[in-house]
């Protein structure tokens, strides 16, 4: 399946992302955006990567790069009714993310725990579990993470 990703015959699905980043130890956004050399100050919504899974419909606008010397990055996540992602836990470098509802409902489970979140609810886990995302109730979700070095 990765040589056909790589040679552009078939669309990698939001697992198999998360499956490949999480084996590399490396963070999603590496494998979806392009390095930049210089860091920019601003960077305008239509400057902003989004990527689809086309099986999922799962949309994910890189809104912030990680860069050197702070490590954060800001991605904005819709999932599209009764969606769901999931990711292995994974095995490099470990790192933090702080979820902040936007709209909808939302169910994370990150390892053994179950979370539900509703609009302006805010949860703070690492990438040391395996995590599933699913949307919740009569619509979609839409969400911010922010995911920092630990």
């Amino acid at each position: 399946m990765i040589s056909k990703v790589e040679r552009a015959q078939s669309s990698p699905t939001a697992v198999l992302l998360g499956r490949l980043a999480a084996g590399l130890g490396v963070p999603l956004a590496q494998l979806l955006t392009e390095e930049k050399t210089q860091p920019q100050r601003l960077r305008p919504r239509a400057a902003q990567e989004v990527w689809r899974d086309p099986e999922a419909g799962y949309l994910r606008r890189q809104v912030a790069e990680r860069q050197a010397g702070s490590g954060v990055e800001l991605v904005e996540v819709e999932l599209p009714r009764s969606a769901q992602v999931g990711y292995p836990r994974w095995s490099g470098k470990p790192y933090r993310q702080c979820l902040w509802m936007l709209e909808g409902a939302l169910r994370v489970d990150y390892g053994d725990e179950r979370f539900e979140l509703a609009p302006g609810d805010c949860l703070d886990f690492g990438v040391d579990r395996p995590l599933v995302f699913k949307a919740l109730g009569r619509t979609g979700c839409r969400y911010l993470l922010v995911a920092s070095p630990e």
